[in-house]
């Protein structure tokens, strides 16, 4: 991981390729949760609402994708293809990322956040 003092700063770190994959994760992530605040936290771009939302990390072979453990709870069966934990999901960089379950993570988390 880099050490960026932004996302831009963090995003910018990345080869081309990488960059795009990241910067659409952002606006998908934004659309879902346009009140949530931007921050690096943990050294990977940070969304929080309240606490934190949502993180997410690019590395060699994959885009970490961290919704705290409710979030890969909730999706579990959608997310059995691909290698998770507790509270992260790793998304194969080679392939299309599934913008549409990670829209659907970060509404779930954001509706989580609001009613506490």
């Amino acid at each position: 991981m880099t050490k960026a003092g932004n996302i831009d700063e963090y995003i910018s770190s990345f080869p081309g390729e990488t960059q795009e994959i990241l910067h659409k994760l952002r606006k998908i992530i934004r659309e879902n949760a346009p009140e949530a605040t931007e921050t690096i936290g943990y050294g990977m771009p940070t969304f929080k609402l309240k606490r934190n939302l949502v993180h997410f990390a690019a590395y060699k072979s994959h885009i970490g994708f961290y919704p705290t453990p409710s979030g890969i709870e909730k999706f579990q069966e959608e997310l059995q293809s691909y290698k998770s934990s507790k509270g992260a999901v790793q998304f194969p960089i080679n392939e299309p990322l599934p913008f549409d379950l990670i829209a659907r993570i970060v509404r779930f988390r954001v509706e989580e956040e609001n009613q506490r």
